[in-house]
């Protein structure tokens, strides 16, 4: 500021110059680079500057570890974040202590081996959050270290999304029981991205797997728990290679890129497809009674034979109308009589298959008691206030003059029919009952077609099929463009307690067919094999599914949008992706994904030849539709550029 001020003066006693030269003087300042007010903000990592027992130490024969930087630091989550090799069956204790950081080890040492505790971007400086990314400190037991690393990918086998926080880990026993009786060797955790380094390795043969670990064991031993596995025997390897590394201003400017040489690590390209098995332990999980004319039992697998009931307080013979699930882990007992259902508790003895001790189907009796949410007393006061209510209305009609009714109706049933207005041509017509229906007479049922040219109807042919007790499918030929009636007489729905719908008429239409889009697959490079195509929506829900006919997949009647496309190698044609078992050596069977979106319009055929091979797993899943968003890299933060922005001076960052 002193030369400035000299300039300044200089400019005042020349007053014939001083316009020029103040603006010399102005767009000098605006041109150089410069320092804001208070200097720029601290963008430099914490540095190691030393450790006991120093880093890559070998011999080492204490558990208790001290690493020190040059300024404060901060550990974020050790126990989800820092991964200690080979496994801890007992949990390091590991903390932030000002400048350095603590850790100890509460296992024995194994001798002759390698440790390593990998921090990945767990470690910050305390004042502005400057990641030290990627580091891991290592020591070995033995008189050298082992530096062998292998990585990859773990996606979840049905749909390919990444699967963060998953242990991977590194046998040398090859044998297949290895992962059911004895801790994995080497380990790591996968990140966000569902992305793993497994460090530390010594020379020689292994197999990989993962397992999101329930008891803390590194061991296979529950079947609940989510597992990977193959055959491949990997042999770990490195050679010297070159990377690119690219220095940005922003998020549009590089600054630099520079060819840099490493030490290349693999195999760095595993890819592990995790699943669950399903878990066929049977037990009754739950029994409820929410509403009075039904009681529901939930168990936690189904079994083809219906469990016994022997009502203890009445009798059970012909008494329910039984709805299953698709699995039949959950069963509905419909009540048939009126007299049970006013009768607030119902005792019943179960006889049912449920898991024993040693995991097999035992028959055992149970006692239960079934209690409604429902007494029979509230919903006679509730019948009353709404008794009340009619009456009421029912005299005012009568002072005023109007009709009125002098026996209060029962209500009717009241149907939930889908679609309603517009239908496509690939779509039946659904009639659901809230309580189960009695037989439905077909004969009072009629579907009716509008003549294009008349206003004339013309009474069409279908089908009707029953779903189950209280669904109803209507099928027929949809022509495009054509106005349909659905009609129904007043008796035609009536419940198993007499209940009945009113007399029902439903306009449809069908949507033309330049509404829609066709979308033809030709796949490639895949075995001679069932294929499921599927058409998933924006949140990776299936709007459409079809079986391949000779490596084609077609899509018709598509409405306008974005869609993404995966498919199933149904390995036994049971038309649903199935699930894999490690005892039975069974891997869960193969999915894909079209790694681009797909858009269709109106009118448009859409055409499209696709390898499903020739994209690994790990990158096929488009991330529009992936759940598991990867987290941010930690780097460091851009403060200077941004207040650089303000200040109108130019900032190159020093940091990569």
């Amino acid at each position: 500021m002193k030369n400035g001020g000299k300039i300044i003066q200089k400019m005042f006693r020349n007053r014939r110059f001083f316009p020029l030269s103040l603006f010399a003087v102005l767009l000098l300042g605006c041109a150089r680079m410069g320092n804001p007010d208070g200097g720029w903000f601290d963008e430099t990592p914490p540095k190691v500057i030393g450790a006991t027992p120093e880093d890559k130490s070998i011999n080492v024969d204490k558990r208790h570890i001290y690493i020190n930087f040059d300024e404060y630091i901060t550990i974020d989550n050790p126990t989800e974040n820092v991964v200690v090799s080979p496994p801890q069956l007992e949990a390091p204790e590991i903390k932030g202590q000002g400048k350095r950081i603590s850790v100890k080890l509460m296992d024995s040492l194994k001798v002759n081996t390698t440790y390593t505790i990998d921090f990945s971007n767990a470690i910050s400086d305390n004042n502005e959050g400057n990641p030290l990314g990627n580091y891991t400190y290592s020591f070995s037991t033995g008189d050298h270290i082992d530096t062998l690393e292998v990585s990859g990918y773990v996606v979840q086998a049905d749909n390919l999304e990444p699967v963060k926080g998953m242990l991977v880990g590194l046998y040398d026993n090859l044998s297949d029981t290895a992962f059911k009786k004895q801790p994995m060797l080497r380990v790591s955790r996968t990140d966000s991205r569902g992305r793993f380094v497994v460090k530390g390795i010594a020379p020689g043969k292994y197999r990989v797997y993962a397992l999101q670990d329930a008891d803390g064991d590194y061991i296979f031993g529950q079947k609940s728990e989510m597992i990977a596995f193959n055959h491949d025997i990997i042999e770990p390897s490195f050679r010297p290679d070159i990377r690119q590394d690219t220095t940005w201003m922003d998020s549009l400017r590089i600054a630099s890129i520079e060819r840099v040489s490493y030490t290349r690590f693999m195999p760095d390209d595993i890819c592990l497809r995790a699943f669950n098995e399903i878990v066929t332990d049977r037990y009754l999980i739950k029994s409820e009674r929410k509403e009075a004319n039904h009681f529901m039992l939930y168990y936690s697998y189904g079994n083809d034979e219906l469990p016994e009931l022997r009502g203890l307080n009445f009798d059970a013979d012909n008494a329910f109308i039984i709805e299953s699930s698709e699995k039949k882990d959950t069963l509905t007992y419909w009540l048939r009589d009126t007299t049970l259902v006013n009768q607030d508790t119902l005792t019943v003895e179960l006889k049912h298959h449920i898991t024993d001790t040693l995991g097999v189907l035992q028959l055992q009796t149970d006692t239960i008691p079934l209690l409604s949410k429902q007494p029979y007393e509230k919903r006679m006061k509730q019948r009353q206030k709404e008794f009340e209510s009619w009456k009421k209305a029912q005299e005012k009609k009568k002072k005023k003059g109007e009709p009125y009714d002098s026996i209060m109706s029962p209500e009717p049933l009241k149907l939930q029919i889908t679609p309603s207005g517009e239908m496509d041509p690939d779509q039946n017509i659904s009639i659901v009952s809230q309580v189960p229906l009695a037989e439905v007479d077909a004969s009072q049922i009629h579907l009716y077609s509008k003549s294009d040219t008349a206003d004339v109807w013309y009474r069409e042919p279908f089908e009707m099929h029953r779903q189950n007790v209280r669904t109803y499918l209507i099928k027929a030929e949809w022509r495009p463009e054509v106005e349909y009636s659905l009609e129904a007489d007043s008796a035609a729905f009536i419940t198993i307690y007499g209940q009945e719908a009113k007399a029902l008429k439903q306009g449809l239409k069908v949507r033309p067919n330049d509404a829609f889009a066709t979308l033809l697959i030709t796949l490639t490079g895949l075995p001679d094999k069932p294929i499921i195509g599927q058409l998933m929506d924006g949140s990776d829900k299936v709007v459409k599914q079809v079986k391949a006919s000779n490596n084609q997949l077609e899509f018709f009647y598509l409405k306008e949008g974005k869609y993404y496309l995966r498919i199933i190698i149904d390995e036994n044609n049971n038309n649903r992706w199935d699930t894999g078992n490690y005892d039975e050596d069974l891997q869960p069977e193969q999915v894909y994904y079209y790694p681009e979106e797909i858009e269709c319009k109106a009118k448009w055929d859409v055409t499209r030849t696709w390898n499903p091979t020739s994209t690994v797993l790990y990158r096929q899943k488009p991330s529009a539709i992936t759940k598991q968003k990867g987290d941010r890299k930690k780097m460091v933060k851009n403060r200077n550029l941004e207040r650089a922005k303000k200040l109108g001076i130019e900032y190159i960052p020093k940091v990569k």
